[in-house]
């Protein structure tokens, strides 16, 4: 018997909304915008649409770690005097 990994039974995977009778449709779409937005799903899609070589990986990951360090530095930092 074929299986589609889409179904788990008689559910379907992913984010969905369920609509009570009479509920406004762009109420229905921005809960839906709000669950994909929160699950990350976007944001997955967009960094596996190209592939990513493992040395641009590295290189981003080691970037954003930098930015990280010189934000806490700065965080950490006493203020500068205005005078």
């Amino acid at each position: 018997m074929y299986k589609n990994n889409n179904f788990n039974g008689n559910r379907i995977k992913g984010s969905t909304v369920h609509i009570r009778e009479g509920e406004d449709v762009g109420k229905s779409l921005r809960k839906l915008k709000k669950k994909v937005e929160e699950s990350k799903i976007l944001e997955e899609v967009r960094k596996r649409e190209y592939y990513e070589k493992p040395t641009t990986k590295r290189k981003r990951a080691q970037a954003a770690a930098k930015a990280r360090y010189r934000k806490k530095l700065e965080k950490e930092q006493l203020p500068k005097k205005n005078w």
